[in-house]
């Protein structure tokens, strides 16, 4: 076998000096046993694919050599709080949901871990905690991003971490609404995360990003290297720009020591192309964010047609899926776009669905560092395939014939094309000696079950010409390869599915975490707090601690607002104990209909319990719709505000809401066609302003 492989560098050694000379090709390094092999033949191809033919076909395996160096498929924790309700799962199901995402050959199996840093702000689903909420304070426990990251490393060692953040802490602002006023004191807070994650967690980061999405800083690009470098961390690569392909690729063409920066250009929900300018830098092309689909079949099927077709059309060699698991609520933004489904941990519900087997067609016959060889593209037929080796022979094959109908992604836009059954041949030839090869298929039409995803259809031998016929229906994934330990990971299935419980109570006491279970913050960030010195039963409580508004990614609210329960709760009645200390005011709400970016814009019904001794009733979080209020001093302010507030605002059968503070019944009001209050929606807790408030004694019932 050695032999045969330098006789393979040989010949390819001569003939790179006899190609090298008379054709002008896109080069880029190859780190395997062909490192002295420079030549990439970029596959020019219509990249929705052939219209139609049933042909057999033939299709080159290794004649041609090596192509890019394949470097994973991951998933996205974060952007935002999307794991949000994965802590709160008891065991085993937690074990379960995190083996099925990382455990190698059991599901997912993924080989990159991506994950938020956060900044205090809304992004997307939610807030993540910020590692610093001052230049002079850092606190490396907060949140649940870095217990995901070891769960993954626990699993699989070499899985590679990534950092981005989204929004950021008020105070890297500086006054602004962007993190560039100070790039070294912006570069120095990415470079502190990376170190914490190695000082108090003995995670290696791999990757850190600019700006998720937002404007990049040149200047501050080429910052962030040389702080990393200064903290000894040389090896973790920056990833720009996270948005999309040209515009940074523009800026590298034109500035050396930004190329030097920057080892890998990720872009977002690129269709499958890299455009013209991207390949001109020689750098490593990511789709650092993509799919972002309803996890159903059709989002199964626009997985893994973009898993292939990232590589066939755009040469890109990494492809990370938003977001990683749908631990979030429902009715939230983007509901269940994720690999799998896994946000009951009340029931210990949880579903391992479609795009988990699709990413094991990839994941499970490759590592990072395999190639790809160069003969990857379009079948006649429709669909596409790619080839990948460890260099030595081992040899694995994806095929996809994933119609349009059947692979349509959120984003972008897809035209028409059409795919039919066909056979293909391939030749696997070259260095490798191979008898037979694994197939794994996944049958992904309409009708389609769990039981007809990731199947083992047994050895399929390759004949003495090196050569083996499939016959490819319409809307399949298959996976034939060497690699023999692949297996459809399996646990019992999980307890049924049901609503949020009632009643619910929560005193906050220590879980583990530095956020209370089930809460869902979408503006400000609430936290367990330990009042250590405290006489009375407030010894465990639930503070907001954003004291300056973040510099955001969305339009956050200018306040705090947590979310919590069943979105089509009507009729209940919420309990808590407020202290308002620093705060203006607070809030408790029913019926809140909406959380994510559009938090700011939410109704429902809020009762705001303020600091001056008044009170009001609105319909809507931005105080534009007063129901009903009492300013201080009036006759309808019956009680006094202690420095612990019981307050308990209900709504019964008939509309009618009534509110009771400190015992004492405040408010009755019957709730109007006019006043466009939701009939359902979630239960809410929070802040008037951006300012330090507790909570305590939580409870919600029936009406």
């Amino acid at each position: 076998m050695l032999f045969q492989q330098t006789s393979f560098v040989l010949q390819w050694l001569l003939l790179t000096i006899i190609v090298g000379t008379c054709a002008s090709l896109w080069t880029k390094e190859t780190d395997l046993n062909e490192q002295s092999i420079k030549v990439f033949e970029k596959v020019s191809v219509n990249h929705y694919g052939p219209k139609s033919s049933s042909q057999s076909n033939m299709y080159l395996i290794s004649d041609n050599g090596l192509g890019h160096r394949f470097d994973g498929i991951g998933g996205l924790s974060g952007g935002g709080a999307t794991s949000r309700l994965l802590v709160n799962y008891a065991e085993p199901y937690r074990s379960q949901i995190l083996d099925h995402l990382f455990k190698p050959n059991f599901g997912a199996s993924l080989q990159i871990l991506k994950v938020e840093i956060g900044g205090d702000g809304q992004s997307t689903e939610g807030t993540e905690a910020t590692h610093m909420r001052s230049p002079n304070e850092e606190n490396y426990t907060r949140g649940y991003e870095w217990w995901i990251m070891k769960q993954a490393k626990m699993r699989n060692p070499d899985i590679k971490l990534v950092g981005l953040p989204w929004c950021w802490p008020g105070w890297i602002g500086q006054g602004t609404v962007l993190p560039y006023k100070n790039r070294t004191l912006t570069a120095l807070y990415i470079a502190k995360w990376v170190k914490g994650a190695k000082d108090y967690h003995d995670l290696q980061i791999d990757y850190v990003g600019i700006w998720n999405e937002r404007q990049y800083d040149v200047k501050y690009i080429k910052t962030l290297r040389s702080v990393l470098n200064s903290f000894g961390f040389q090896n973790v690569e920056i990833i720009a720009a996270d948005n999309k392909f040209n515009a940074i690729s523009k800026s590298i063409l034109h500035d050396k020591d930004l190329a030097d920066a920057v080892s890998i250009i990720g872009a977002h929900y690129p269709g499958t192309v890299s455009g013209d300018l991207a390949p001109k830098t020689n750098k490593v092309l990511w789709s650092s964010e993509d799919y972002s689909t309803y996890n159903d079949i059709v989002g199964a099927g626009c997985w893994g047609r973009i898993l292939n077709q990232n590589y066939v059309n755009g040469n890109i060699t990494a492809t990370i899926a938003w977001n990683l698991v749908a631990s979030y609520y429902d009715k939230l933004p983007y509901k269940r776009c994720s690999l799998m489904t896994a946000n009951e941990p009340w029931s210990g519900h949880y579903e391992p669905v479609g795009p988990i087997w699709v990413t094991a067609h990839t994941t499970q016959f490759t590592k990072p560092g395999w190639h790809y060889l160069k003969t990857v593209g379009h079948l006649n037929g429709g669909g596409s395939y790619v080839s990948l080796t460890d260099g030595h022979n081992n040899v694995t094959i994806v095929i996809e014939t994933l119609s349009h109908d059947q692979s349509v992604c959120i984003r972008p836009f897809l035209p028409s094309y059409v795919v039919k059954e066909q056979n293909a041949t391939f030749a696997i030839r070259g260095w490798f000696d191979i008898k037979e090869l694994h197939m794994w298929q996944s049958q992904l039409g309409a009708d389609s079950t769990d039981d007809q995803l990731f199947v083992y259809k047994g050895i399929i031998p390759v004949n003495p010409n090196g050569e083996i016929t499939v016959f490819l229906p319409v809307d399949v994934l298959i996976t034939l390869s060497t690699i023999k330990t692949a297996q459809k990971g399996t646990y019992p299935t999980p307890p049924p599915s049901h609503p949020f419980p009632l009643p619910y109570t929560d005193n906050f006491k220590a879980n583990g975490f530095t956020e209370a279970f089930n809460f869902a913050d979408q503006s400000g960030k609430f936290e367990i707090y330990h009042n250590a010195s405290a006489t009375d039963e407030h010894q465990w409580t639930l503070q907001q601690v954003v004291t300056i508004r973040p510099v955001t990614l969305c339009d956050d609210p200018n306040l705090g607002i947590t979310m919590i329960g069943d979105y089509k709760w009507s009729n209940v009645a919420v309990s808590v104990q407020i202290k308002l200390q620093d705060a203006k005011g607070a809030f408790v709400a029913l019926r809140v209909d909406k959380g994510g970016c559009d938090a700011r814009v939410a109704r429902g019904v809020f009762l705001w319990i303020m600091s001056d001794r008044s009170w009001m009733l609105t319909a809507d979080l931005a105080q534009d719709t007063t129901l009903i209020s009492c300013s201080a001093g009036s006759p309808c302010w019956k009680s006094e505000l202690q420095e612990w507030n019981g307050v308990t605002l209900s709504i019964s059968k008939d509309t009618n809401v009534k509110a009771l503070l400190n015992g004492v019944e405040i408010l009755e009001y019957t709730i109007a066609k006019e006043d466009y209050v939701p009939e359902n929606g979630f239960v809410a807790l929070g802040t008037a302003n951006f300012a330090k408030s507790q909570f305590d004694s939580f409870s919600v019932k029936e009406a």
